[in-house]
C-alpha cells in the first residue's frame, strides 16, 4: 500500500493542478510532495514531483520566509526610499536593507520594544547580517527551525554545530550563545 496522506491541500490555475501532500514515511518519518499535473491536448496527464524530506523542513521554511520577504518589498525597487539607501547601486542585494524601515528588526526593536518581534528577528539583531541571498533573519529562522524552535536546544549548541550553517562563524555563534548563557545567568539569580 502507498503512503497515505495525513494532510493535503490542492489549487488550480487554468489547466494546471498543484497537490501538497504531507505523508509519513515507512520508516515513520515524514515528508512532503508537491505534486504539479497538466492536462495535455490529448486529454491525459503529465505530473512531476518534488519531494523534500523532514530533516530538510527548516530550509523549506526558510526558503519560502526569504522568498515571501523579498517579493513583498519588491515594489520598493526605482522608489526614492531605495535610491536614497543607495540600494540600487548594490546589484543583487535581497537582504533587510531593502526592507521597510517598519519591517527591519533593529527599527522595530527601537519603535516597538521586544514583543514585536520574533526569536528569529531578536537573534539576527545579535547576528548583525546574514550571507548573499539570505537576510539575518531567514538564517536565525532555519538555524531555530533546526532546534524545532526551542530556545533550549538552542543553548545546548555549541560553535560546531551552529557553524555548520553557512553565514554562521565564530563570531556570530559566539554572540548567539553569549545572549542565550546571559539569559540563562538571570533566570539563576531568580
Amino acid at each position: 500500500m502507498k503512503n497515505p496522506n495525513l494532510t493535503t491541500e490542492n489549487f488550480s490555475s487554468a489547466n494546471r493542478n498543484y497537490f501538497i501532500d504531507f505523508k509519513r514515511a515507512i520508516n515513520n518519518s515524514h515528508y512532503i510532495c508537491i505534486t504539479r499535473s497538466d492536462k495535455l491536448l490529448n486529454g491525459g496527464y503529465r505530473r512531476s514531483n518534488v519531494v523534500v524530506f523532514e530533516e530538510d523542513f527548516h530550509f523549506l521554511v526558510s526558503a519560502f520566509s526569504s522568498l515571501f520577504h523579498s517579493a513583498a518589498h519588491l515594489h520598493l525597487e526605482g522608489t526614492e526610499y531605495c535610491n536614497s539607501q543607495k540600494i540600487g547601486s548594490q546589484k543583487g542585494i535581497k537582504g533587510i536593507k531593502t526592507w521597510g524601515p517598519d519591517m527591519r528588526p533593529r527599527e522595530k526593536f527601537i519603535a516597538h520594544g521586544t514583543d514585536a518581534l520574533s526569536d528569529a528577528e531578536l537573534m539576527a539583531i545579535l547576528i548583525g547580517s546574514g550571507r548573499p541571498n539570505q537576510s539575518a533573519v531567514a538564517l536565525c529562522e532555519a538555524i531555530l527551525n533546526a532546534v524545532g524552535g526551542r530556545l533550549d536546544l538552542l543553548a545546548a549548541q555549541d560553535h560546531k554545530s551552529l557553524s555548520r550553517f553557512k553565514g554562521i562563524g565564530l563570531a556570530k555563534s559566539s554572540a548567539i550563545l553569549a545572549a542565550l548563557e546571559l539569559g540563562r545567568r538571570m533566570c539563576a539569580v531568580d
